[in-house]
C-alpha cells in the first residue's frame, strides 16, 4: 500500500510546507500541490493525484478542509476512490477509510450531507407554497393594475397604511408606493394644464 499526499494553500503567498512535513512523517514519498482557495473549481494538483492513486493507495491529507470545496464535493471524492479501491486518510481528524471505523464515519457524514439537502427542498417547497397562498407565484410580487390601485385607494382612504393596503390586494409596498405616486404626478400635470388653458 502505497500514501500518496494532497497539499493545498488557499493563496500564493501561503506556505504548504506545514502540511508537507506532516504528510511526510504519515509516510507520503510522493505529494501533489495546489495553491488555489477551497472554491475555485479547477485544482490541477488533485485532478493529478487522483488519477495516479491506483488499487490499494490511500490519497492522505492535512485536514478535511484541504481536499474538498464542501462536504458534499469531500464525500463525492472519497466516494470515487472508494470506488477504485482506494483509501483516504486525514491526519488532523484521524480518519482512514481503511479502517472500518474510518468508513463509519464517512458514512455518517455522508447521511448528514443527504439529511441536509433534503431539508433544504423541504424549505424550498414550503416556502413557494406560503407564497402561493399569498396569491404569489415564484415570489414575485403582482403587478399593480388599475383596479388594484383603485382598491387600494379605498383602503387608505378608510385609514390603512401603503404597506397595509398593499398586502390586501396583494402588491409589494414599494410597487404600490410608485404607483401612487405616479397617479399623483399625473394628476398633478392635467391640473396645470387645465390651469394653462384658462389663462389662455
Amino acid at each position: 500500500m502505497t500514501a500518496i499526499g494532497y497539499a493545498r494553500v488557499s493563496t500564493g503567498d501561503q506556505d504548504t510546507a506545514l502540511q508537507l512535513d506532516a504528510l511526510r512523517k504519515a509516510g507520503c514519498d510522493k505529494v501533489f500541490e495546489d495553491k488555489a482557495s477551497g472554491a475555485k473549481t479547477e485544482r490541477p494538483g488533485l485532478a493529478d493525484a487522483i488519477r495516479y492513486v491506483r488499487e490499494g493507495d490511500t490519497l492522505t491529507v492535512w485536514k478535511l478542509d484541504r481536499l474538498g470545496r464542501s462536504m458534499k464535493h469531500l464525500i463525492e471524492i472519497v466516494t470515487e476512490l472508494e470506488e477504485r479501491g482506494v483509501g483516504f486518510r486525514s491526519i488532523t481528524e484521524n480518519i482512514d477509510t481503511t479502517t472500518p471505523g474510518g468508513r463509519l464515519v464517512f458514512h455518517l457524514f455522508g447521511a448528514l450531507a443527504q439529511f441536509e439537502r433534503d431539508l433544504i427542498r423541504e424549505r424550498t417547497r414550503a416556502g413557494l407554497q406560503a407564497a402561493e397562498e399569498r396569491g404569489r407565484r415564484g415570489g414575485r410580487q403582482a403587478v399593480v393594475t388599475p383596479e388594484k390601485l383603485a382598491k387600494a385607494r379605498q383602503h387608505l382612504a378608510a385609514g390603512l397604511n401603503v404597506r397595509e393596503a398593499a398586502a390586501r390586494v396583494k402588491v409589494g409596498k414599494t410597487a404600490l408606493y410608485a404607483a401612487l405616486q405616479q397617479e399623483k404626478a399625473a394628476a398633478s400635470s392635467g391640473s396645470s394644464h387645465e390651469s394653462y388653458r384658462r389663462e389662455l
